[in-house]
């Protein structure tokens, strides 16, 4: 392939005439009959059909060429290989940091240069995602920066950009898609219209279960099953009822290590799943069959019961890990606080006609709660930290996340710097966040870098008061419950008022905040919801 072929297949390298980033390492695909280059004119050009040899020889710089930036570069290739190794030199990237761009042509004859895609890794804990639809078709011309397809991802519903020109030749996994790993191939793309054909029934080769193999090699293990097999029974049995038989032969059931690990963790009987194996050994495959026919559920259906089962969302499945995760790693303890909310109140009836006249959102109680705590952290800050095992991080900013219930699972948008903001900003960012959090519609940048947490079930659901879970890896979460009216001594003697008073549960990880710490945020905290014009000073 000539560096004309090069620059035509990687339309990226024409636009780093003024890249100033990190120094990057660009990484190519190329067939063995790739000829050798020349310089001219700054460009590379290919001089013959020299090959590289196959024979096993030390590293060796092929040639020096510029490719139209203000850099030269360096092929170089390792021994034993047939392909350059890298490509040195480059002062530019296509993002800031280190860059490493793998671009996997077909080595073979049948099929033409093509790109397949990931499934992209949209947030720091996805391990997996789901395909919600595709915007896309096969056959359909793509650009930079135009949508591919919507991904579930652990948190949200996250648009996958496309990014290089191109064309949609095949779609592997198609809408509806669940459960496919970070880096699984669910597409491929082609350069050229006229290769889109090719691709009709093309399948990649990574598809292939890597469970697979395992699951191969461990059904050659017979010698054990057929000694125990002989002793029962002297006279020979038929072939036809042999599977079903010698798989429990004295009561005991073969199974693959595979196998007997999936049923333990779905609770799956091995001796309701008839094996298909050898000798009528128990494999990965029957459980999975078993699962898929609604073993699990006849496994669990009591007598008489009527129920409906109801998969599992992306979210659902993570918050349920984090939590787990959260109560049985993070040693909890619990304040409590009632904080008189008269003032708040009385505030948020002056500045709301105010936000009306301007035009801005009005301000709930809940977004003085979000201030109020924002600066309660600034003044404390070790209640804005964490635990990272040898250390604590403790964070200059204060990014506050507030909890957020919707049909699709519980989301925690981030409030950034809130302790900086205006009460009429943090009220917009909020409405539109839980908006977007309603819409399922959030991206990680919306909700990822919180440092604590805040959760109100007293506004919208009326809870009087509670315990929430700490969110790791933060170290705190302040729950927020309703208000309510109390009689209280007067000014005077035999003199009685009323007030509202709410109530308010730091949840904290001792590990980090001291109980004493958490009392001083709390007393930080209703200093400024009892006072709430210290707030806008």
């Amino acid at each position: 392939m000539s560096a004309a072929q090069l620059l035509r297949h990687s339309r990226k390298l024409r636009s780093l005439q003024n890249a100033g980033c990190e120094r990057s390492s660009l990484v190519r695909y190329f067939s063995s009959g790739t000829g050798s280059f020349v310089k001219e004119n700054g460009v590379a050009k290919r001089t013959g059909g020299t090959r590289f040899s196959k024979h096993s020889q030390p590293a060796k710089e092929l040639e020096t060429f510029s490719l139209g930036v203000s850099r030269s570069y360096t092929w170089t290739r390792a021994s034993n290989s047939l392909i350059p190794s890298s490509v040195g030199g480059l002062n530019g990237s296509f993002s800031c940091g280190q860059v490493a761009s793998a671009r996997p042509f077909s080595s073979g004859a049948d099929l033409p240069p093509h790109q397949e895609i990931g499934m992209p890794s949209l947030s720091p804990t996805m391990t997996e995602g789901n395909i919600a639809k595709w915007l896309k078709k096969e056959g359909d011309k793509v650009s930079p920066g135009e949508v591919l397809c919507e991904v579930e991802t652990d948190k949200a519903t996250v648009e996958m950009e496309c990014m290089e020109e191109g064309y949609l030749a095949k779609i592997i996994h198609g809408d509806g898609a669940k459960e496919i790993k970070v880096g699984e191939i669910i597409a491929v793309t082609v350069e050229e219209e006229a290769d889109l054909e090719k691709f009709k029934d093309y399948k990649p080769s990574s598809s292939a279960e890597p469970a697979a193999p395992a699951e191969s090699k461990a059904q050659p293990e017979p010698s054990q099953p057929k000694v125990e097999e002989k002793a029962p029974t002297k006279t020979p049995e038929p072939k036809a009822p042999k599977n079903e038989e010698v798989s429990q032969s004295g009561d005991r059931i073969f199974a693959s290590p595979l196998a007997r690990k999936l049923a333990e963790d779905n609770n799956v009987p091995l001796s309701s799943v008839k094996g298909t194996g050898p000798d009528g050994r128990i494999l990965k495959a029957d459980i999975e069959d078993y699962l898929a026919k609604g073993g699990q559920r006849e496994a669990f259906a009591a007598p008489g019961l009527s129920y409906v089962d109801i998969p599992n969302a992306q979210i659902r499945k993570v918050t349920a890990n984090r939590l787990l995760l959260s109560k049985q790693t993070i040693p909890h303890y619990y304040l409590t606080v009632d904080a008189r909310v008269d003032k708040l109140v009385t505030l948020r009836r002056e500045l709301n006609p105010l936000q009306d006249a301007s035009g801005g959102k009005k301000i709930s109680i809940n977004d003085l709660v979000i201030k109020a705590a924002a600066l309660a952290l600034r003044k404390v800050p070790q209640c804005n930290s964490s635990w990272m095992n040898d250390f604590i991080r403790q964070y200059h900013n204060v990014n506050i996340n507030v909890a957020v219930q919707t049909e699709h699972g519980l989301f925690v948008p981030v409030v950034r710097d809130a302790d900086k903001k205006g009460l009429g900003t943090i009220a917009e960012e909020v409405k539109q966040l839980a908006q977007k959090a309603r819409d399922n519609s959030l991206k990680p940048a919306d909700y990822e870098g919180g440092t604590f947490t805040v959760s109100n079930l007293g506004g919208p659901f009326g809870i009087k008061q509670f315990c929430a879970i700490i969110n790791p890896p933060q170290s705190a979460i302040l729950a927020i419950g309703s208000a309510e009216k109390r009689v209280i001594p007067g000014s005077a003697d035999g003199q009685y008022e009323f007030g509202s008073f709410m109530s308010a549960t730091l949840s904290c990880d001792h590990r980090v905040i001291d109980g004493a710490i958490g009392a001083e945020f709390l007393k930080a905290f209703k200093g400024y919801i009892e006072n709430p014009t210290s707030m806008l000073l």
